[in-house]
C-alpha cells in the first residue's frame, strides 16, 4: 500500500507519453484556423469526448465521491438538467453560431450587438477562467502532495509545463486528441478504484445494500415538497432546482463559455456539433454515477466514519490502494487536471487573438505571424494560470470556496446576453450592455446577501439579464429612458 517506485514510474511514463503524443497529434499549424479551430475537421465523437474531459477537473474526480460519502445520490439529479440544457444549445445557440461563421462564442455577440458587447463578454470570460481554473490547478496539487509527498509548487509547475508543451505546439487539435486519451485514463482510474474497493469489502458490491441507513444513502430523487418556500430555495439538490438549475448552468457553461464552444466549432458541420454536445451530456451522467458509486463504496468501506468530503478519496488512495493502482489513479488525477488546463490555455489565447488582437492590431498579419503570436498568448496564459494557482496556495479556505463559485457571478449575465441576441430582435448594444451589467450586479447581491442555493444562480442571473435588456429596449424606443 502507499505510493511506491512502481507508481512513480507509471506517472513519469504517463507524463512523457502525453507530452510526446500530444505534440505528434497536433500536426503542423499553418494558420490560426489550424491552431484554434483544427481547420474544422475534428470528428464529432472526438469533440464529444473532449467536452467531457474538459469539464471534468480534479475537483470533480475528488469531490463527487465525497458528496456521496457525506450525503446521498441527489447530486445526480443535476445531470438530468445537463442533458436538457445541451439539447437547447443544439437547437438554439449552435445554429446561430454556424449561421454567423464565428471564431469564438463572443464573435456572435459582436455580429448581433457590436464590438463593445463582444469585448465585454470576452473580458468577463477571461477573468472567470483565470481565477476558476487557477483554483482547479491548485486543487490538483492537494491530492498529489498528500499521495506523493512533493510540495504544492512542484505539483503545479509540473502539471503546467507538461500541458503547455503539447498545447503550445499542437494547438486545439492536440488539446482535443489528448482530451480523448485523458478521458479514458481518468475513467480507467475511477473504474480501477471501484474494482479495488469492491474486492476489499466483505460482501463485495452487495455490501452497500447492508448499510443500516440504506434508503437515505441511495436516495436519488428529492422532490422537496416537504420544505417551506425559504428552505426550498436554499436547498441545492431538490428535483426542481437540480433540473432547472442544471439546465441553465449547462446552457451557460457549454453554450456561452469559449472553453467549450471552441471545441464545438472545431467540427465540420452544425449536425456534427449538435451530436457532440448532446452525447456529451449522456456520458457525463454515467460518469457522475460512477464517481458517486465510489463515494458509496467508500462509505461502506469506512463504515460511515465522519470524514472531510474532499479528503476521503485521497486518503483511501494513500492508505489502501495497491502499488501500481495508485500510480494509475494519480495519472487519472493529472489527466483530469491537464485536460481542463489545456483547454483553458488554448481557449483564452483564442479569445485574445480573435476578439482583440486581430480586429485591432493584426488585420494585415500573414498566417505565420498569427500562429507565432497565438503561441505567445498560449504561453502567457500558462504563466497567468500558474500564478493564479500560487495565489490560492496562500488564501484562506473561505476565499477559495468563493473562487470556486466565480462562474456563478458571471454565467447568468453571459447566458442572458446570448439569449437576448438569439431570441429577441429589439434589444441593441446599449440594452445588452446594461442588461449584462445588471445580471452580474444582481448576482453579487444574491450570492453575498441571501441563502439561495447555488443551483438557482444561473437561472436568476440570466432571467434578470433578459428582463432588463427587454425593458431597456422598450424604454429607449418610447424615449422614456
Amino acid at each position: 500500500m502507499g505510493f511506491s517506485n512502481i507508481d512513480i514510474i507509471i506517472v513519469a511514463a504517463y507524463l512523457l507519453a502525453i507530452a510526446v503524443f500530444g505534440i505528434i497529434s497536433g500536426g503542423k499549424q499553418k494558420s490560426i484556423s489550424d491552431y484554434f479551430l483544427g481547420s474544422k475537421k475534428i470528428p464529432w465523437w472526438a469533440v464529444c469526448f473532449a467536452v467531457v474531459a474538459t469539464e471534468t477537473s480534479t475537483l470533480t474526480f475528488i469531490s463527487i465521491p465525497g458528496v456521496a460519502y457525506v450525503t446521498n445520490l441527489n447530486f445526480l439529479q443535476l445531470t438530468f438538467g445537463y442533458i436538457l440544457g445541451r439539447i437547447i444549445i443544439a437547437a438554439v445557440l449552435l445554429p446561430a453560431y454556424y449561421k454567423g461563421n464565428v471564431e469564438t462564442a463572443y464573435t456572435f455577440l459582436g455580429n448581433r450587438f457590436g464590438k463593445k458587447t463582444r469585448s465585454a463578454a470576452s473580458i468577463v470570460f477571461m477573468i472567470t477562467r483565470l481565477f476558476a481554473d487557477g483554483v482547479r490547478l491548485y486543487a490538483t496539487a492537494i491530492p498529489i502532495k498528500l499521495i506523493t509527498g512533493i510540495d504544492y509548487p512542484s505539483a503545479i509547475i509540473l502539471t503546467a509545463i507538461v500541458t503547455l508543451l503539447y498545447t503550445y505546439i499542437g494547438g486545439v487539435r492536440a488539446v482535443i486528441w489528448m482530451d480523448v486519451v485523458q478521458m479514458f485514463i481518468y475513467l480507467g482510474g475511477a473504474i480501477s478504484a471501484v474494482w479495488v474497493l469492491t474486492s476489499q469489502l466483505p460482501e463485495g458490491l452487495a455490501t452497500i445494500f447492508t448499510m443500516p441507513n440504506l434508503n437515505e444513502k441511495i436516495s436519488l430523487i428529492n422532490t422537496g415538497f416537504n420544505l417551506d418556500f425559504t428552505s426550498f430555495l436554499s436547498t441545492p439538490y431538490t428535483l426542481f432546482s437540480s433540473v432547472l438549475g442544471g439546465m441553465f448552468l449547462s446552457m451557460a457553461s457549454h453554450g456561452t463559455d469559449q472553453l467549450i464552444v471552441q471545441r464545438l466549432l472545431a467540427t465540420d458541420s452544425l449536425k456534427s456539433s449538435q451530436k457532440a454536445i448532446i452525447t456529451s451530456g449522456v456520458i457525463v451522467m454515467f460518469q457522475f454515477a460512477l464517481f458517486l458509486l465510489i463515494g458509496l463504496l467508500l462509505y461502506a468501506f469506512y463504515n460511515g466514519t465522519k470524514m472531510d468530503a474532499n479528503e476521503v478519496f485521497p486518503l483511501y488512495i494513500i492508505n489502501n490502494m495497491p502499488s501500481g493502482i495508485s500510480g494509475l489513479i494519480i495519472a487519472g488525477l493529472l489527466a483530469a487536471a491537464m485536460s481542463t488546463l489545456a483547454g483553458s490555455m488554448n481557449s483564452l489565447a483564442s479569445a485574445v487573438m480573435f476578439d482583440f488582437y486581430k480586429p485591432y492590431f493584426g488585420k494585415n498579419n500573414n498566417p505565420t505571424s498569427d500562429v507565432r503570436i497565438s503561441r505567445f498568448f498560449t504561453g502567457l496564459w500558462c504563466i497567468l494560470l500558474t500564478s493564479s494557482a500560487f495565489i490560492f496556495m496562500e488564501t484562506p479556505k473561505t476565499v477559495v470556496e468563493l473562487a470556486l463559485s466565480i462562474a456563478s457571478f458571471t454565467y447568468g449575465g453571459l447566458l442572458g446576453t446570448f439569449l437576448l441576441g438569439v431570441l429577441f430582435k429589439k434589444p441593441q448594444q446599449r440594452d445588452a450592455l446594461i442588461a449584462f451589467a445588471a445580471g452580474i450586479i444582481v448576482m453579487i447581491g444574491v450570492i453575498y446577501f441571501t441563502n439561495i442555493a447555488w443551483t438557482w444562480y444561473t437561472v436568476i442571473g440570466s432571467g434578470v439579464t433578459v428582463l432588463v435588456g427587454n425593458f431597456a429596449a422598450a424604454m429607449i424606443k418610447t424615449r422614456k429612458f
